[in-house]
């Protein structure tokens, strides 16, 4: 009998990839198309999301060439999303209303400022978990609906449908105008603003308060269970899970039972603690969100610390400021000196998230002097990602009745030695990474074999988990302490930031 496979699909902020896994949750093929990133104006990223679906029909077929495989050799397909990126669409011809404002973009900051001081942080944390920030859909939906002409009642008269990646990829594969599938799961939907936290179901007061019909809504479904059939690209392979991305990456680095913690660092970097049934009210700036849900099981919860800029800001190192030709170049660089040189830099590019919730806030490069050399401003790029990842991990130590032992981490920035060693000097506790980096794919691979039967448990799973690398705390605690009051002064000047009055 011909071996079969999970394939999982991870819609990604700079790309889309396909990849096979077999049973011990090894990589067997992989396909991956990058997607153009659109800033016309300053604060705002776009994506386009009929580009994406078609890079999707790409790379299924890469992937599966690579293989050697067949349609009927996929077992289940599981999907994981870039969160909170907000795609509005023609329910009768499938067609974007204009592109996906994605989570990174700010242009709702003027509304944010609004919700803060009416009805006020508690009214939304109360419901759904989450403070008013640029991050999440609900405020883009509302920004559309007030800033472009005849869409509110466009929607209201079932018109348009409302989703995040994995709703939009979701529903064309299973149809799209001809009865597509419009579904997301908790995790995606616990992002939103509009889902209730405790009920995983749509909350009429928030759902009134924004002013969004349920019409346009995805109906919400558990994180792993029978969706449907694919009816284009695989034509019916079963669709079995869907995850946000860093949800997907909790449930691949295996951290099943409370207090397993997992940071995953990409374009931004996410830490997520696994409170078990627990719902974890945060009183040091942290998210309260839903960790995943198992088919008809209870929901499992996490606390998670949201950094909006880390792997984002080597990318702006090495393409804004061309001081560097490749991201990995960075780590070469930084090792031409001893330390930061008295630099650094807070890329509060779209405010600051975790712990601060401050969407004005400006990056700033403080201590700079003639000593300074490009090699202490690559150190001060890593160091940035080491010393947002401490701001993070005190909160959810305060929060947490236990304090972080080990901390697994996965990402592209994890290939970077220098920074996952600084990381765990910073934290002062050990940093690993998992034979399988792709912790993403693989957790929406392993939410869909375990809803199609591939997996029997998540013991199984659990014993697929390998460590590939470590690093040990080693560094001076007074310095480490002394460098933080540092990186905290820094930050300080960061949220101070005005913008200059214009000449007449």
């Amino acid at each position: 009998m011909a071996e079969r496979y999970v394939m999982s699909v991870d819609q990604g902020t700079n790309s889309t990839r396909c990849i096979l896994f077999d049973h011990r949750g090894r990589l067997v093929s992989v396909a991956q198309k990058e997607h153009q990133q659109h800033f016309p104006r300053p604060g705002w990223v776009e994506h386009d999301a009929v580009e994406i679906w078609q890079n999707l029909r790409r790379v299924v077929p890469e992937a599966l060439s690579a293989a050697g495989v067949g349609n009927e050799q996929v077992a289940a397909i599981g999907v994981a999303n870039q969160r909170e990126t907000t795609v509005l669409w023609d329910r009768r011809t499938g067609t974007p209303l204009g592109r996906a404002i994605v989570w990174q973009d700010t242009r709702t900051a003027p509304l944010v400022e609004e919700l803060g001081q009416r009805p006020g942080e508690a009214f939304f944390l109360d419901r759904c978990g989450l403070p008013p920030s640029t991050y999440f859909s609900a405020l883009r939906i509302r920004w559309l609906f007030d800033h472009v002409k005849g869409v509110e009642q466009r929607a209201r008269d079932g018109e348009v449908l409302f989703g995040t990646m994995e709703s939009w990829l979701i529903w064309n594969l299973t149809g799209g105008p001809d009865n597509g599938l419009h579904i997301t799961d908790a995790t995606n939907a616990s992002r939103t603003m509009l889902m209730n936290i405790r009920t995983l179901t749509w909350d009429e007061e928030l759902l009134a308060f924004f002013g969004v019909p349920r019409s346009m809504l995805p109906e919400i479904r558990s994180s792993a269970e029978l969706y449907g059939e694919a009816r284009s690209l695989l034509p019916g392979v079963s669709l079995t899970a869907a995850l946000g991305d860093q949800q997907a990456a909790l449930f691949g680095q295996t951290c099943f039972s409370p207090g397993e913690a997992k940071c995953t660092y990409g374009t931004g970097s996410f830490l997520l603690l696994n409170t078990g049934g627990d719902l974890v009210r945060s009183r040091h700036g942290l998210l309260t969100t839903v960790a995943y849900k198992i088919g008809d099981q209870r929901p499992v919860y996490a606390l998670e610390g949201s950094i909006a800029v880390t792997g984002a800001l080597v990318q702006w190192f090495r393409d804004r400021l061309g001081m560097i030709s490749s991201a990995p170049e960075i780590e070469t660089l930084a090792r031409t000196v001893e330390d930061n040189g008295g630099c650094y830099i807070v890329p509060a590019f779209s405010g600051l998230f975790a712990p601060r919730w401050r969407s004005d806030a400006r990056g700033i490069i403080v201590g700079l002097t003639s000593y300074i050399t490009k090699g202490h401003l690559a150190r001060a790029v890593l160091e940035a990602t080491g010393w947002q990842t401490r701001e993070v991990v005190d909160a959810m130590n305060a929060d947490s009745s236990v304090s972080l032992q080990q901390l697994k981490v996965d990402g592209g920035m994890t290939s970077n030695n220098l920074l996952m060693q600084f990381v765990a000097d910073v934290l002062d506790v050990p940093v690993v990474r998992p034979m399988v980096a792709e912790t993403v794919s693989l957790g929406a691979a392993y939410a869909a074999g375990l809803a199609a039967g591939y997996w029997p448990d998540l013991e199984v799973l659990r014993r697929n988990w390998h460590r590939a690398a470590q690093w040990l705390p080693d560094m001076d605690p007074e310095l480490r302490e002394a460098e933080y009051d540092d990186w905290q002064r820094a930050v300080e000047r960061s949220l101070g930031w005005v913008r200059p009055p214009r000449s007449s």
